[in-house]
C-alpha cells in the first residue's frame, strides 16, 4: 500500500458503476423470501441492472447472492434505500473503479455482517 501521507486523493469520477450484492441463505425459504421482496422493491423503484440469483458461491462470494448494478447518479437514493430496507440481509456495496480487489475490500461498505471473500480470484491492476 502506498504511503498515505504522500498519496493524492482518488477522484470519485473514476467510479463507473456501483454494485450491491444481496446475500441470502438458499436453504432457508424465509431468507430467500426476504431477498425476493427486497429485489422486487428495488426493481419497482430504480432503473438498475439486476443480476441472476446465485444459489451457490460464485466469484469471490462465499455465500448465495444476487447483484444489483447501478449508475453513480442512483447512489444518493439507492444506497439509503438498501440501508433502510435490507430486511436483515447482508449487503456488500462497492464501486467499480477498475481495481476489483480494492473495490471489494478497501473501498467496500458492508450493511450487516461482514462476510469473508475469496479475494485471490479478484484481479488487481496498478
Amino acid at each position: 500500500m502506498a504511503d498515505a501521507a504522500t498519496t493524492p486523493p482518488r477522484d470519485p469520477a473514476l467510479v463507473a458503476d456501483w454494485h450491491a450484492h444481496v446475500y441470502y441463505d438458499p436453504d432457508d425459504p424465509e431468507s430467500r423470501g426476504r431477498a425476493a421482496r427486497l429485489r422486487a422493491w428495488v426493481e419497482e423503484r430504480f432503473a438498475v441492472r439486476m443480476g441472476r440469483w446465485h444459489d451457490v458461491p460464485v466469484g469471490p462470494h462465499v455465500q448465495a447472492m444476487y447483484q444489483i448494478a447501478f449508475t453513480p447518479d442512483l447512489f444518493p437514493t439507492l444506497a439509503p434505500f438498501l440501508m433502510l430496507n435490507r430486511l436483515g440481509l447482508t449487503v456488500l456495496l462497492h464501486p467499480e473503479s477498475g481495481r476489483p480487489r480494492d473495490d471489494h475490500t478497501r473501498h467496500a461498505v458492508w450493511m450487516g455482517a461482514v462476510l469473508p471473500l475469496k479475494t485471490e480470484v479478484l484481479a488487481e491492476v496498478d
